[in-house]
This record gives C-alpha cells, sequence and structure tokens, in this order.
C-alpha cells in the first residue's frame, strides 16, 4: 500500500467534495427525536439523509457490487446501510465482515453561539469548519467512504465492510436494536468494529477510545400548589418547590464536591484503566481541564490530573442540563410558584447497568417526598456504557503503525466520558469482535455546545488510519487472526459490556 496516496487521495477527496458536502449538511436542522418530536413531519432528518445518501450512491458506483438501502421501519428514524463487498482478491475469510459505524442525528441549537457563527450556519475558518453536526457525528459516513475508495482506487484488499449510519442516537439510540436485529443476516458476525462518533485528546496524534460512560436521566419535578400565590403571604408556611428539588438532589449528589452519593451507583475502576489515566495526564498535562473555557479565576475540582480524568471517565456525575417553573428574571414578580422542575443527566461508570441505575435513582429521588409534596421522575433514558477488551496484537500493531503515518506520532488510549450507546450493545452481541473506536472531537470542538466545530485536517488523518486498518485486518483474517482474543478477554471482565 502506497500510504503517500493514501494521504493524497483521501486529502483530495476532503476538500474537493467531503467539506463541501459537510457545508450543506450543517445547514440542515436535523435535531435528534428527544429534541424535535415533530421530527418526521418537518422532514429535516429526511433532508440530512438524502444528502448523505445521493453522496454515497454516486461515489459507491466506483465499487463493484457495493449497494445502499435506507431502511425505515415503522414509525422509527431511518438508517442508511451501506454494504461493500469483500475485494476480489481479498485474503479475508468469506464470512468476516468489519461493521462501521456513525449516526447523522443532532444536538439542539444551544445559546452562546459567537457572533459570526451559528448552529444552522456553516463557516470554514482556516482548519476548522463551524456548525453543528460535522464532528458530531456528520462527517463518519464520509470518513468511512474515503477510506475505502483510497483503498480501491490502489487494488488494496480488505474484507467485506457494512457501514450503519443511525438517527437516533442523541436521543439513546432507542430505534438502533430494532434495525440491528431486523438487518442480523446482512450484518453477519463482525470481527473489527470501527466508530467514528468518538473524542481526541488533542490533534498531533490518534487516540483510541478504552471506555465510554453510560448515562441515566430524565425529568425531576416537584410541586407543592395547585397554582402560584404571593410569596410575603405563603413563604414560611409553605415549602417552596425549589428548596424541595435541591433538599431530595442532594440525596443523589454531595453539592459540595459533587461527589455521587449511592454506592450502587459506582464501579470499581480497573487497574488497566487507572495506569492509562496516569498516562493520559502525563501526555496532556493541563490541557486535561485547559480545553474548558473557563472563566478567569475559575478552576476545575481538583488539582489532581489523575483525579480529573478519572472524574470524567469513570465516575459517576450529574448535570442539570435544563429547568422549567422558572420565568425570566425580567417576569419574576414576588410569587411563591407551585412547581420547579430540572432535566438531570446522570454519568455512569462504564461497567454499570444503565438500566437498573435509572430504576434505582428513580425510586431514590420518589421516595418519601417532603411535606407531603408532589414529587416525579421521568425517566427518558438508560443506556449502559462499555470497557473495551485488550487489542489483538494485529491491532495493536496496525494501529501503532497507522497513527505513526498519518499523525507522525505514536497513539494514545484514553476513555471518553461520553456515551454511545451502540458500543454496549455490539459488545454483548459480539464478544469476539475487535473495536477501533476514535474520533475527531478534540480541544474546543465543543460538540453540544456553542461554538462547535470540524477539525479538519484530523478528519483526513483519522480516514487514513481507517483505510490501514482495513487493510491490515483483510491481512490478519487470511492468517485467522481477527477473532479469538476479544471473546476471551471478554468472558475476564464480569459486567464489562464489550469494547470501545
Amino acid at each position: 500500500m502506497d500510504l503517500r496516496r493514501i494521504e493524497g487521495d483521501i486529502g483530495s477527496l476532503w476538500d474537493d467534495e467531503v467539506v463541501p458536502q459537510l457545508t450543506d449538511y450543517i445547514r440542515i436542522p436535523n435535531k435528534s427525536p428527544m429534541f424535535d418530536p415533530q421530527w418526521a413531519e418537518h422532514g429535516h432528518m429526511d433532508a440530512a439523509v438524502a444528502l448523505l445518501e445521493r453522496w454515497a450512491r454516486a461515489k459507491l458506483a466506483e465499487i463493484p457490487g457495493a449497494t445502499l438501502d435506507v431502511v425505515r421501519l415503522p414509525g422509527r428514524t431511518p438508517l442508511i446501510c451501506i454494504e461493500v463487498p469483500a475485494s476480489a482478491d481479498s485474503p479475508a475469510r468469506a464470512d468476516d465482515t468489519v461493521l462501521l459505524y456513525g449516526h447523522l442525528d443532532k444536538q439542539p441549537e444551544m445559546s452562546g453561539w459567537t457572533d459570526g457563527l451559528g448552529p444552522w450556519t456553516p463557516l470554514l475558518e482556516g482548519d476548522k469548519l463551524f456548525g453543528r453536526g460535522g464532528a458530531d457525528d456528520g462527517y463518519a459516513l464520509f470518513g468511512a467512504l474515503a477510506a475505502l475508495l483510497a483503498l480501491h482506487a490502489q487494488g488494496v484488499p480488505h474484507a467485506r465492510c457494512v457501514i450503519l449510519i443511525e438517527a437516533c442516537e442523541e436521543s439513546g439510540s432507542y430505534d438502533l436494536p430494532h434495525y440491528v436485529d431486523h438487518l442480523a443476516a446482512r450484518i453477519g458476525e463482525p470481527s473489527l468494529v470501527v466508530c467514528l462518533d468518538s473524542g481526541c485528546g488533542n490533534y498531533e496524534q490518534l487516540w483510541l477510545t478504552t471506555s465510554l460512560r453510560g448515562m441515566t436521566g430524565g425529568v425531576l419535578r416537584v410541586q407543592v400548589l395547585e397554582e402560584g400565590v404571593h410569596s410575603g403571604d405563603a413563604s414560611g408556611v409553605v415549602p417552596s418547590s425549589f428548596r424541595v428539588l435541591r433538599q431530595i438532589l442532594s440525596r443523589l449528589e454531595d453539592e459540595r464536591t459533587g461527589a455521587i452519593l449511592p454506592r450502587e451507583l459506582h464501579a470499581e475502576i480497573p487497574a488497566e484503566r487507572l495506569a492509562q489515566a496516569r498516562e493520559v495526564a502525563a501526555v496532556l498535562g493541563s490541557d486535561v481541564y485547559a480545553k474548558f473555557p473557563f472563566l478567569p479565576g475559575m478552576r476545575p475540582v481538583t488539582d489532581d490530573l489523575v483525579e480529573l480524568v478519572l472524574n470524567r471517565t469513570w465516575r459517576p456525575q450529574l448535570a442539570v442540563t435544563g429547568a422549567e417553573g422558572l420565568p425570566p428574571l425580567g417576569s419574576a414578580g414576588n410569587v411563591l410558584r407551585p412547581c420547579t422542575a430540572v432535566k438531570l443527566s446522570l454519568r455512569l461508570p462504564p461497567t454499570l447497568d444503565g438500566g437498573k441505575a435509572g430504576e434505582l435513582v428513580k425510586h431514590l429521588l420518589e421516595r418519601d417526598p417532603p411535606c407531603g409534596c408532589k414529587v416525579g421522575f421521568e425517566l427518558e433514558k438508560a443506556s449502559s456504557g462499555w470497557n473495551a477488551p485488550p487489542l489483538s496484537p494485529w491491532l495493536a500493531q496496525s494501529v501503532a503503525q497507522a497513527s505513526l503515518a498519518a499523525f507522525g506520532a505514536p497513539a494514545a488510549l484514553m476513555g471518553e466520558g461520553g456515551t454511545i450507546p451502540f458500543m454496549g450493545m455490539l459488545g454483548e452481541k459480539f464478544p469476539g469482535a475487535q473495536f477501533l473506536i476514535t474520533g475527531v472531537l478534540g480541544p474546543h470542538s465543543n460538540a453540544h455546545g456553542p461554538n462547535e466545530f470540524l477539525h479538519i485536517p484530523t478528519g483526513k488523518r483519522v480516514s487514513q488510519v481507517v483505510a490501514q486498518v482495513l487493510a491490515d485486518h483483510a491481512a490478519a483474517s487470511g492468517r485467522g487472526l481477527t477473532r479469538g482474543v476479544a471473546a476471551q478477554a471478554g468472558h475476564a471482565q464480569p459486567g464489562a459490556h464489550g469494547c470501545c
């Protein structure tokens, strides 16, 4: 394989086609169903699917036997399924498959965008393409096909590949299990899963994700009155719904430290993940926290860099992401309000059962309501995390070589604080698979927040890495090396969900 040609072909495709396509994709407000319940009527999701479909069909014409289907199960978000047969001279086993994954739905707008930037207003500034969804995760289909097209241009062998692009990830991927079952015969049993929806600690090297936290969350609502009343008349007699809500949240979180209190929501951190956290802290230094837009004078919760890494990758943490019942400051009268509601997002350790954690949180928050008030917790999502098995020798060697070739630096290993529900599902379904989980969400790229951007050079390099790993996978498959190690590792890790 001519690595210089691979780099050139991928770079040219990104410059000539991928970046313009992603620019158009960013303009589409295809918010995930949780944030746009009328997504089907609004048509934005279909528009995003159509954009990706048109480009992919045109490029797949260059690959003999490749097919694309937009699969639509009744009442569910659509899914793009691409099948690329093994190249004619591939040494890979006939039953061997590589599964490549991404998603095309987006998070909502969020406030605070810099003047001139906006979620649906793409802007190319230097190496950065600003706008919602380019990095999370619109580029995934383009990056996967760029890698396959570069291999075909050189006649480099690869195994059969299946690309799945879902439209429900930002809502917890609740549609995806139905599609995985529906397409089981077409998916087969992958020996390698490639996910391009993760993060990177910097833009100077390849970062492999070794674990993902799970998540549970929903809306906590506290009601004390049928309607609002004069605060001077009622305060001291009627308990404030805000105070009661704050009291209930203290069952879950220590408000002084942010520590999650129920021991059942914690998990033992494996020794290898502790060692990796120390390595990450040494590599990144203050960038562990400096990537966040702190106010002047603000500092992180601790000065211990290793603890910060573990906090964001293996420990449960709570965020309040929205509120109702609180009027804008300009119209806040002297009223004791009848109700306060907040949306909670609780990140969970990678090896914790998300479903059980969600039920535990619901019981914890709803039991024994203070003063007999009405307390309800509407559980909206409960996703398990994922803990990777060790890399097989062939994949470890491939990743090391690919990182040096594409980035000029060694690969790094790091857990991620976010959630990709599909990975836990795949880890359980395919315990013998290996996983290559990586992404372009590096410092200041700010997925889900204002000023999100895609770092284009990293997108190109990640595509180049995927191309080399696909080539090495075919060679390893021909030697019978792509299965077995991960399955044994999975059995050696009770409670783990898989590998990302």
